[in-house]
């Protein structure tokens, strides 16, 4: 790419990606820089859902969830193989809230979103019926409704390859160290992880750095605003599989707050998420003690198998930067997003807030604001079926069968996992391949040689966590001598090609 972009996007996170995708579509010249990896921090560092968010449909914020459930029905068909359905079990406490109250939500649930594919609501008889056997005897009925489960980081990634696939160039470990305006153009310098730098001229600045957002314009762009951010850390904990069937719960808490327990990995429980206000660098956050006995005390308050901090077997945590509305408890502000377009000077374009559900949607309106002062070509199109995300345009359920059809030596679980994350990308993973062994180098948990390099040719993955956690979950499955020997290998194939550069 030259020296000269329509369209620079600072931050990649589903934010920065979805709006780099969607410039390019619409014929704008992009570049988009990273300091971390893709989909580093808050966007790996969800509770893995697409969903409208049910909660928030006591703080009346009625458009931004009918907005989240017509997303979701968009985004379960533009990437089948990372966004599938999930039923959750809502267990009823009546002192908590009344059994009309969420019947009521529940049927605005069903209705906001013009839900197609999805099946509705209904109330249950939790006595007798698999869906109530973890839950302590004292919960008679519940409820299940219908949400999707995502990879997170994943679909981030997805979005990246298609940008670059339509002609964007992408930058990850690539810092945006200065961004300087004038009246037609921002002069943006970027450096790379060995230091390099590198000045593009840009007609207009894209501020997506999500938690870093009034950081930039303070220390990067130097333009003045009078924005504040509400950073909220939220918190997850996973533990060894607690139930045996599909379906995820939703628990109430007695401070009204909700927690998720959802399968995870076929062979853990994911468990989250927290509210708390954060002040600290949003590269650097943890989950405390506090937490962590939060979460299990939330679950153990429903499941009859009792946990404690000592079952946790792994945890995350990341920082969700919500605009400040000056609600005085983290989980009741809101998680919509703001969108501004400054024009005193080069175009700046300000993202605050948001959340994965919406990313989408956030992207198009981002653009729809950019074509009043770029040239752009064609409006809207990222909602279009025709345009699925990489890989998804078959059903992947019927990729893996197929995959094992023309492939028996192909194990069940390999064909599952290849297919739900790579979909139709997964072929170029298998490629001619006759068994597991031409393959290549296996690293522990049906992680190949060929995943690895295809990761690194296409998908910019340099570590074993970028591969481990972001790319897949089998971080979760391998031992520290697998991610030793994949750490490894990552590095000779590093030096070997830089050694021929």
């Amino acid at each position: 790419m030259t020296g000269m972009v329509d369209v620079m996007v600072v931050g990649g996170g589903i934010n920065g990606v979805g709006i780099a995708r969607d410039a390019v579509g619409r014929g704008l010249s992009v570049c988009l820089c990273e300091r971390d990896d893709l989909a580093a921090h808050t966007s790996s560092a969800s509770t893995k859902l697409i969903h409208g968010g049910l909660r928030y449909l006591e703080q009346y914020e009625f458009a931004l969830v009918g907005k989240a459930l017509a997303e979701r029905e968009v985004l379960l068909k533009l990437a089948p193989h990372v966004i599938w359905p999930l039923r959750f079990v809502l267990p009823h406490e009546s002192h908590l809230r009344p059994a009309w109250m969420i019947r009521l939500g529940l049927f605005l649930y069903d209705h906001l979103g013009r839900r197609r594919s999805l099946p509705g609501s209904r109330r249950i008889r939790l006595e007798g019926n698999p869906l109530g056997a973890p839950l302590k005897p004292q919960f008679h009925t519940g409820f299940v409704y219908s949400d999707a489960w995502v990879q997170d980081a994943r679909l981030a990634v997805l979005n990246a390859m298609d940008a670059a696939a339509r002609g964007a160039e992408i930058l990850p470990r690539t810092r945006c160290v200065a961004a300087v305006r004038s009246a037609g153009h921002w002069q943006v310098t970027l450096a790379d992880a060995a230091g390099r730098e590198r000045t593009l001229t840009a007609r207009a600045l894209v501020n997506a750095t999500g938690p870093w957002a009034v950081r930039f314009l303070d220390e990067i762009a130097h333009v003045p605003h009078t924005h504040t951010l509400r950073l909220v850390k939220g918190s997850h904990i996973v533990v060894r599989r607690l139930f045996e069937h599909d379906h995820a719960y939703i628990f109430q808490q007695p401070d009204r707050r909700i927690v998720f327990a959802i399968p995870y990995e076929h062979d853990y429980t994911l468990i989250g998420t927290t509210d708390v206000d954060y002040h600290g660098d949003p590269a650097q956050v943890h989950i405390d003690a506090e937490e962590t006995a939060y979460l299990c005390a939330a679950v153990n308050r429903y499941f009859r198998r009792a946990i404690a901090p000592a079952d946790v077997v792994w945890s995350y945590s990341g920082v969700r930067p919500l605009l400040d509305d000056h609600q005085q408890n983290a989980s009741e502000v809101t998680r919509d997003y703001r969108l501004e377009l400054d024009t005193d000077g080069a175009p700046l374009l300000n993202v605050f807030g948001g959340k994965l559900t919406t990313y989408r949607r956030l992207g198009e309106e981002a653009l729809d604001l950019l074509a009043n002062v770029l040239p752009t070509r064609g409006g809207a199109w990222t909602s279009d079926p025709a345009q699925p995300l990489p890989g998804g345009e078959r059903d992947p359920n019927a990729l893996a069968d197929a995959w094992r059809a023309q492939r028996p030596w192909l194990t069940a679980s390999l064909a599952w996992r290849l297919a739900h994350q790579y979909g139709t990308r997964g072929e170029r993973i298998l490629g001619e391949a006759g068994s597991l062994d031409a393959l290549g180098i296996a690293f522990g948990a049906e992680l190949y040689q060929a995943e690895v390099d295809y990761l690194r040719e296409h998908e910019w993955a340099q570590t074993a966590e970028d591969i481990l956690w972001r790319r897949s979950k089998l971080g979760l499955h391998v031992t520290p001598a697998d991610a030793a020997r994949l750490a490894a290998y990552l590095a000779d194939t590093q030096s070997a090609a830089a050694g021929t550069a």
